[in-house]
């Protein structure tokens, strides 16, 4: 063919196209008489790419015409569309047996779906997709196919529901792993798992008479795995890896959702349970998939999970891979350092921190997680940028790797020669470029994953020695074996005087958190305090400024920084456990903290940003805050809710470019400074999404612009929200003065507003809060914050009054107490609420306060925790748990009624 050359000269490996030309001239000349140039280069692509796609068309020259057909769908085909793809293929093929069947469908699609690989014609994402997809599609075949042989024989499987009819019992695949997140590879195992509504027996209208539901859907597990993953003369559809059921190698192929739900529950190990990050169902009955997960989820993102126990738990496995790592030649893109395996541990670890308090983080999808994390503020954008272009760059790797010959490996070839073929099926020309990019990727990787794990070090046989003296049998003394375990032996001999284990017992006894951090952080024992010790006022900005001056690079004053407020904030905490300070004190000392971790955040952020816009004078910046910081009542593991603003009279600091592009990557440096997780944790979690116009809104706006925004387009719920807006930072006066001006446009907005409109309003969004987060009624856990007479009743209250009665908070004193004393002295409230709303809220804060203390995060009361409710009771000076819930009940239905009052009767 006289087109050949020029159609074959730029591919990667041309001969091996010319050869698949003239093997398909030689034996099947018909296909190629007449056909389109575009399809001819298609199929010369393949070749030149993956040799074992070219002998898949050559053994079935009727995939050619097939290919002419969909070569141009670009898009992802859905489940439903390969679904009647595999029943035309089926209908074609009826003779085949039904692995062989499979197996050939499948190999059939990849060709399809590898072309657009290769043509750049999808996302990774798109790719892995529908690779996931079309593996869904041949479990779902095989399942139907294997259960109507199987009630052929033994009937339907049946089981009674609560109210005791007959039901048929259900059976579901459930995808874990690469599967289960939807990111499979060309040539990756799947791991499964198969579970089933109940127990019971079939109806025995078979052939073969009566079985138990167990026994048939372990023959239908059986069945199905003997469908996809016996080896014929075609291959295998799948192989199916079924190691990480429950009780693994030696547990029951199928298993019911009690008794799946019940080993999490009870035996599963933390990796374990780390697996179902990634995993859905996949084929069958779908919603046993979610009844199971309903029951097991709470384990996998629990609120109870500290961030080092989740970093510790996921960095344990990477060091268990590390070990396992087979040492032959060249560069494994998957388990390598700066690997896949590495972006998915980032992504898991920083799951397992937040996701139990935060649901939306709670995504199986490596790149969809990421952007979760980097919206909020748990990896920097430019992190999230190269951890995004790493993963696509590696999984195409990946690709050109396993499609070469359909085989799982991972391993970049050291051979000169190979590495260059696979640099060009990569679009790089050369080696060097090849590994210079490779290496790039792999770098920004290794950077991030150090940056959030760090190195584990050794413990020293001492130290194992100690801990193993304390024969721990209660929870605080098994806690005191964690923190001795995780010392050195010098430290350990210095702790061990008699009061200073009983301090460490005290606090291990009231604050797990506290000592969680110990554990993590065995230096921090030595700067606590001791029982007696008064507490003095920290020079806070000194410390912070001497420490970051002192280090001359980002990351180790990020790093240094992260140490810093470790150890004041454990001092504090300690400080509270002793006694030595009240709720109103700690409070006050941890607002202030924030405010100089933010002023510190801005140098830091400022010295950075010279390295990409040269030297300039400074940021003329507002760090404004909303929220908890506020209102200056900032308590143990709150978020930082802050609002960016600029001087936009002032021409941009740096020349050659705009306002808006410089601010961006200040924002961006200062977010990271104080909300990137690393090796020595994060200071605080940034939340921007108050910001105008939210997730779409400049993560900084020009202080003009914001004026306009909150006059003309702010919502109601906004105004309600910027009535805490307080000036946290901002050079000559800045933030002061946005602060101002921002809350004369929010209060004479809601003036001019309809005051039906504004009352209707601020009661509609504070009733839809508690629908979303305030859990349901008559369940186990009461949400003091959300939940119906919590804590966001009081705010919705106070907030509503103050813009209905343009009452604007007070600069000297803007906490909740005085706000309320305000609006009752200038008519707004009726002695009898404020009392309900004031005597509510001190009981609520305090109890919030005491929840931050001893369990973290969480603002729920667990009423069917027994050790739980005693520890509260007991900070909270009262005599008996049933005294406890009894006295929050009362106070629940007091702020209802007040906040009933101030909104009126609806």
């Amino acid at each position: 063919m006289k087109d050949l050359e020029k159609l074959t000269k730029e591919l990667p490996d041309p001969e091996a196209a010319r050869r698949f030309y003239g093997q398909l001239e030689e034996s099947h000349p018909s296909v190629l008489k007449g056909i389109d140039k575009g399809l001819l280069s298609d199929l010369l692509t393949i070749a030149a790419f993956s040799p074992l796609l070219s002998t898949t068309i050559i053994r079935n020259p009727s995939y050619v015409s097939w290919l002419g057909k969909v070569r141009k769908v670009t898009s992802v085909m859905d489940k439903e569309e390969l679904q009647e793809s595999l029943a035309r293929f089926s209908l074609t093929n009826s003779t085949l047996e039904t692995g062989v069947l499979l197996a050939r469908f499948r190999r059939r699609e990849l060709i399809r779906i590898y072309l657009k690989d290769i043509r750049g014609l999808g996302s990774i994402a798109e790719i892995t997709e529908e690779i996931s997809t079309l593996a869904d599609v041949v479990l779902e075949f095989a399942l139907n196919t294997a259960n109507q042989e199987l009630e052929n024989r033994f009937g339907k499987p049946l089981a009674k529901d609560k109210k005791g009819k007959q039901v048929h019992a259900g059976f579901c695949i459930c995808a874990l792993g690469k599967l289960g997140s939807k990111e499979l590879n060309y040539s990756s195992d799947i791991d499964l798992l198969f579970i089933y509504s109940d127990e019971g027996e079939t109806s025995g209208h078979g052939s073969k008479g009566r079985v138990t539901n167990r026994e048939f859907f372990i023959k239908l597990a059986e069945h199905v795995m003997k469908l996809v993953g016996t080896q014929t003369g075609e291959g295998a559809a799948y192989r199916v890896d079924m190691r990480l059921r429950p009780h693994g190698r030696v547990g029951a192929l199928a298993i019911s959702v009690a008794d799946t739900a019940m080993y999490f529950q009870k035996s599963a190990r933390l990796w374990e349970r780390q697996v179902l990050i990634r995993s859905r169902a996949s084929a069958g009955k779908l919603e046993l998939y979610d009844r199971l997960f309903e029951q097991v989820g709470p384990l996998v993102f629990s609120e109870e999970l500290s961030v080092n126990e989740a970093l510790t738990n996921v960095r344990l496995s990477k060091e268990k891979i590390n070990a396992e790592e087979i040492n032959s030649s060249g560069f494994d893109v998957k388990l390598g350092h700066g690997g896949i395996r590495e972006i998915e541990f980032i992504a898991q670890a920083l799951q397992l921190a937040y996701g139990g308090s935060d649901k939306w983080l709670r995504s199986s999808h490596t790149l969809i997680s990421l952007s979760r994390l980097a919206d909020r503020k748990l990896i920097g954008d430019t992190e999230l940028t190269r951890l995004f272009d790493a993963y696509s760059f590696l999984r195409r790797l990946e690709h050109r790797l396993q499609m070469e010959h359909g085989i799982q490996t991972h391993r970049v070839p050291d051979d000169l020669e190979k590495r260059l073929l696979i640099s060009q099926r990569m679009n790089i020309h050369f080696v060097a470029d090849f590994n210079e990019e490779l290496k790039r990727h792999t770098r920004h990787v290794s950077d991030a994953f150090t940056r959030i794990f760090g190195e584990r070090e050794h413990e020293s046989p001492p130290i194992k020695e100690h801990a193993k003296s304390l024969k721990p049998r209660k929870p605080e003394e098994r806690v005191l074996q964690d923190i001795f375990t995780s010392i050195e032996k010098s430290e350990a001999e210095e702790v061990s005087t008699e009061s200073r284990l009983s301090d460490l017992k005290l606090i291990s006894s009231i604050s797990p958190p506290l000592s969680q951090m110990l554990t993590a952080n065995p230096d921090l024992v030595k700067a606590l305090p001791s029982r007696g010790d008064s507490y003095e006022k920290p020079d806070l900005e000194s410390s912070f400024f001497e420490t970051v001056l002192g280090r001359p690079t980002y990351a180790e004053r990020l790093s240094e920084m992260r140490k810093l407020r470790a150890r004041i904030i454990s001092r504090l905490a300690a400080f509270e456990v002793f006694g030595a300070i009240d709720l109103n004190e700690s409070r006050d000392a941890q607002t202030d903290l924030a405010e100089v971790a933010v002023k510190t955040g801005v140098f830091v952020a400022q010295e950075e940003l010279k390295k990409y816009f040269g030297d300039f004078d400074g940021l003329s910046i507002a760090i404004l805050g909303l929220g908890k910081l506020g209102g200056g009542g900032l308590d143990f593991g709150s978020d930082l809710d802050l609002v960016v603003a600029y001087d936009d009279n002032l021409p941009c600091p740096a020349e050659g470019v705009t306002n808006p592009e410089f601010y961006s990557k200040a924002v961006e440096l200062f977010v990271t400074s104080l909300s990137s997780m690393t090796r020595d944790g994060s200071l605080y979690r940034v939340d921007l999404r108050l910001r105008p116009d939210g997730k779409n809104g400049a993560m900084a706006i020009g202080g003009h612009a914001l004026m306009s925004y909150l006059e003309e387009r702010a919502a109601v719920w906004e105004w309600l929200a910027y009535v805490k807006l307080r000036g946290v930072y901002g050079p000559h006066g800045l933030a002061d003065r946005i602060e101002a001006e921002a809350r004369k446009r929010i209060h004479d907005a809601a003036t001019l507003y309809a005051p039906e409109h504004l009352r209707l309003e601020s009661h509609e969004m504070r009733l839809r809060l508690e629908k979303q987060k305030g859990g349901k009624r008559g369940s186990t856990e009461v949400d003091i914050k959300f939940g119906e007479g919590g804590l966001q009743d009081v705010y919705f209250s106070i907030r509503y009054l103050q813009l209905r009665d343009h009452v604007p908070d007070d600069p000297e004193n803007r906490s909740t107490i005085h706000s309320l004393t305000r609006l009752r002295e200038q008519g707004s409230l009726d002695t009898k609420t404020y009392m309900k709303l004031k005597h509510g809220y001190a009981f609520l804060r305090e109890l919030d306060h005491n929840l931050r203390l001893t369990s973290g995060r969480s603002n729920k009361v667990k009423t069917n925790h027994p050790e739980s409710l005693r520890n509260v009771a007991e900070l909270m000076k009262i005599d008996s748990p049933a005294s406890f819930l009894e006295e929050l009940t009362s106070h629940r239905l007091n702020i209802r009624e007040g906040f009933n009052t101030v909104f009126g009767a609806m």
